[in-house]
Parts: C-alpha cells; structure tokens; sequence
C-alpha cells in the first residue's frame, strides 16, 4: 500500500472525527453530517485505490479540493485556525500525497 492510497484513507478519518468533534462540541449538526459525508467518501475513495479502480484517486482529489475551499472559507471568515486550518494542511498534504506518484514518473 503506497502513500497515494493511505493519504486519501488518513485524511478521510480525520474529517469523520473531526465532524463527530465539531458535533459533541458545539452540537453542530452540518459538521456531523459534512464530516462523516466526506471522511467516508475519502475512505471510500482510497479503499477503491486500493483495488485498483482508477477512479477513486479521481473521487478523492475531488472530495480533498472542495474540502480545501471550504475551510479556506472558513478560515478567512473566522480567523480561527482550528479546526480549518488543520483541514486545510491536511487537504493539501493528502493532495500531493495522491499527485506525487503520477507526477514523479
């Protein structure tokens, strides 16, 4: 297993717990709901990786991106680096993570 599919997998947990955080803590709903959407989406994504279907990398850069702009969002609005930056560091590293093998040949 190569680091373009345990990015994808890492990233994907990470947004699951950080939605059921944002929901323990502050009881909000859209957080539970986004963050188990997309961490399962992410996990999803690199278990199909794992199989050899080309397509999840395709579905987790999709799901990595729009995360990314998301938490740029937010971060410009709450000037809060937690949680949005974390997510964005995360988004960008799991990215070049998924990217690097294809571009390093």
């Amino acid at each position: 297993m190569d680091l373009g599919i345990v990015a994808p997998i890492a990233y994907g947990i990470l947004a699951l717990v950080g939605g059921i955080i944002g929901y323990l803590q502050a009881k909000s709903k859209i957080s539970l709901i986004s963050g188990i959407t997309s961490g399962l989406l992410l996990i999803i994504a690199g278990i199909l990786q794992l199989q050899g279907q080309a397509w999840g990398l395709t579905l987790a850069a999709v799901v990595a991106a729009l995360l990314i702009v998301v938490f740029v969002i937010r971060l410009a609005k709450t000037r809060k680096f937690m949680p949005a930056g974390l997510m964005i560091i995360g988004g960008v590293l799991a990215l070049g993570a998924m990217f690097y093998p294809l571009v390093a040949l």
